[in-house]
């Protein structure tokens, strides 16, 4: 289960070169990570994933691109629906 959890990243409100940075460590050794974001943190995965892509050129690119929604528990107790993205980036095959 590790295995699969050390190939996800979750986007959040670090700055965007703490997520690249941690992108590119694990991409050294993994065929395939995920960019995980929800709410307004999308914006930085789409950030993050171009990121990676222009400073690695060609090494990688972009797989499956997955968006959806959750339903969350705000903190004055009702249901709220949250958008969703996870963004495949892999090795390309040289």
């Amino acid at each position: 289960m590790s295995s699969i959890r050390n190939e996800i990243i979750f986007i959040g409100k670090k700055p965007l070169m703490t997520y690249v940075t941690s992108a590119i460590i694990q991409l050294a050794t993994l065929p395939l990570i995920k960019i995980k974001a929800r709410g307004l943190s999308i914006g930085h995965a789409v950030d993050v994933v171009q990121i990676i892509l222009r400073k690695t050129n060609p090494a990688f690119v972009v797989g499956d691109i997955t968006i959806g929604s959750e339903s969350l528990v705000s903190t004055d107790g009702r249901n709220r629906d949250v958008s969703t993205i996870e963004i495949s980036v892999k090795r390309t095959k040289v």
